[in-house]
């Protein structure tokens, strides 16, 4: 039934009826987000939760920095780092 009504109601009617859904869908989380950050401040090691919190944070920063910013070495040039090393072990060995 309610599938007809919205076929009949057209494109626009689809499209403030998914806005309100996701509307309604944001108040929710942002409801449940402040009772656990009520619950959060309420615990007696609040400070040190920050401070892991903090930490968590710099290391994620660190990581999505490495993923991204740096360059990958170049392929040859990983290749022919191997093949002195293999030289200078097998000048070692002889």
């Amino acid at each position: 039934m309610a599938r007809e009504t919205a076929d009949r109601e057209g494109p626009e009617a689809q499209v403030v009826l998914l806005a309100v859904g996701l509307a309604d869908l944001a108040v929710s989380t942002v409801g449940s987000a402040l009772g656990v950050a009520r619950g959060l401040l309420r615990r007696s090691d609040g400070a040190e939760l920050a401070a892991d919190a903090e930490q968590e944070l710099v290391a994620r920063g660190r990581l999505v920095l490495d993923r991204f910013a740096a360059a990958p070495p170049a392929h040859l040039e990983t290749l022919a780092r191997h093949a002195l090393a293999r030289r200078a072990d097998g000048d070692a060995g002889v």
